[in-house]
């Protein structure tokens, strides 16, 4: 039995833009075997609140075993090593 490697993302899919950034952290997940609890950030004010609230300045975020990654470039340098 092996177990599921899962991470949580924060990603920003507003009605007129789907972050970019957010479906390639997303895909990367995947790709390395995260399940991934997807947490879409639906409007501005959702994306303000969130960077605010854990003071960052852009979304996608990603956290590992509680330990936040970064975004979609901190998660490519963390998969890779």
């Amino acid at each position: 039995m092996t177990d599921t490697r899962s991470a949580t993302l924060y990603r920003m899919i507003l009605p007129e833009h789907t972050c970019p950034f957010g479906v390639r952290a997303k895909q990367m997940l995947e790709d390395n075997g995260f399940e991934v609890d997807d947490r879409i950030l639906a409007s501005r004010e959702e994306v303000d609140a969130f960077k605010q609230e854990h003071g960052v300045p852009t979304t996608p975020q990603a956290f590992i075993d509680d330990e936040r990654i970064g975004g979609s470039d901190d998660l490519e340098r963390y998969l890779a090593t």
